[in-house]
């Protein structure tokens, strides 16, 4: 069974809308943009609005809806030099980074925001920005293995002097970064996060990440990875890993303006691009030997919104959404990282109407973790 919930408040980030097409591949309209001006305000919006973490995410080439796009690291440290409290997450491709050139602008970065910076590394599945770069796409679990090296040799530089790293991806030879990034007792170097459902993705989370981020999911399949990573973080000998779960928040003042919210959504998928984004991630994850890779029970809906975010079900009214955020809290989820269909308008919206439920809630929760689950408020639960 998962361990007991952390008695911190859930906390909460959002996509930073950085690439073009919005959070959801339809024609619906989305109030978003994905240039600068946009996002310096949202940052700002989102930070007066209870959020702890904005997460930038990337695309090194156009596909599947996402024609423009800006590269995660500089568009972060934007984000972090127009903002006061919020924490920045950079997207960062193993095998287009070197660990040693990323730790320094990483460091660089960390002290121009007093201690603010962030990266989720992301193993790769899109085989087309690795190719045309002339880069090998290596298969599924080697992905991980050159990932999991990265993140050894990222957090030696950023903690040791004289770095020594003798890897398969990776050789570290007495390498000392000066200045270090910023340090404390409870932050020895900037947080290290990863995505990922396959069984490698979650063995490679217990041993070495600060952060675990999962595709969408049901209040069942956040168990299931929460009890794996656990897992691998004991047979390592580490505390585990925080949890952090992605979801796409459509709250209305009624739970059937919501629903049509949703129906327009898909109704006006751009199928084209869903059926070729649907392609490209299942390849990518079906190599794994037991099935496990993300998106590989993704249903075209589930598809709709690219990370599977309707799958958590933050799908109705204020009071339905603070509910089911504190019962996924009660199951070990740590954060919520989450998309919006009109970002400004539904920020601040989440900051005024649903938030003080969920912090009235975490007062009141239960000792049993999984008491009272409210009743499943996914696409596929309320059909």
């Amino acid at each position: 069974m998962p361990a007991p919930p952390s008695a911190a408040p859930v906390r909460f980030a959002y996509w930073v809308p950085n690439v073009s097409g919005g959070l959801v591949t339809s024609t619906i309209e989305q109030r978003t943009d994905w240039g600068y001006d946009y996002n310096r305000e949202l940052a700002v919006l989102a930070e007066n609005n209870g959020f702890d973490y904005a997460l930038s995410q990337v695309r090194y080439m156009a596909g599947y809806g996402a024609e423009y796009q800006h590269e995660s690291t500089s568009f972060s440290l934007a984000l972090l030099l127009a903002t006061q409290r919020l924490k920045v997450i950079a997207a960062v491709h193993p095998g287009l980074w070197h660990p040693g050139v990323l730790a320094k602008l990483g460091a660089t970065t960390d002290h121009l925001s007093n201690g603010r910076f962030a990266v989720n590394v992301v193993s790769g599945w899109f085989k087309d920005e690795f190719t045309a770069l002339g880069e090998p796409w290596l298969e599924h679990d080697e992905r991980y293995r050159r990932s999991e090296e990265f993140i050894q040799a990222l957090r030696a530089v950023w903690t040791e002097d004289h770095a020594e790293l003798a890897g398969d991806f990776y050789r570290i030879r007495d390498f000392s970064l000066k200045p270090k990034p910023i340090a404390s007792p409870d932050r020895p170097h900037p947080e290290i996060f990863q995505g990922g459902n396959s069984t490698a993705a979650r063995q490679m989370a217990g041993r070495v990440s600060d952060w675990y981020f999962s595709n969408g999911k049901d209040f069942d399949g956040v168990t299931e990875q929460i009890r794996d990573v656990q897992a691998s973080a004991g047979s390592a000998g580490r505390t585990p890993p925080r949890f952090g779960l992605n979801g796409f928040l459509i709250a209305r003042d009624t739970e059937a303006e919501a629903r049509d919210t949703l129906r327009e959504i898909v109704a006006k998928a751009d199928t084209e691009a869903v059926h070729g984004f649907g392609s490209a991630v299942k390849q990518a994850g079906s190599s794994t030997a037991d099935g496990k890779g993300m998106w590989q029970d993704s249903s075209f809906e589930d598809l709709v919104q690219y990370n599977d975010g309707f799958r958590t079900g933050l799908i109705g009214t204020p009071e339905q959404i603070a509910e089911r955020i504190v019962a996924y809290k009660r199951l070990g989820v740590d954060l919520l990282l989450l998309g919006f269909l009109h970002y400004h308008e539904e920020v601040e919206y989440f900051g005024k109407k649903v938030l003080p439920l969920v912090r009235e809630l975490e007062e009141h929760q239960p000792e049993d973790h999984r008491a009272s689950l409210p009743p499943d408020l996914s696409p596929k639960g309320s059909s």
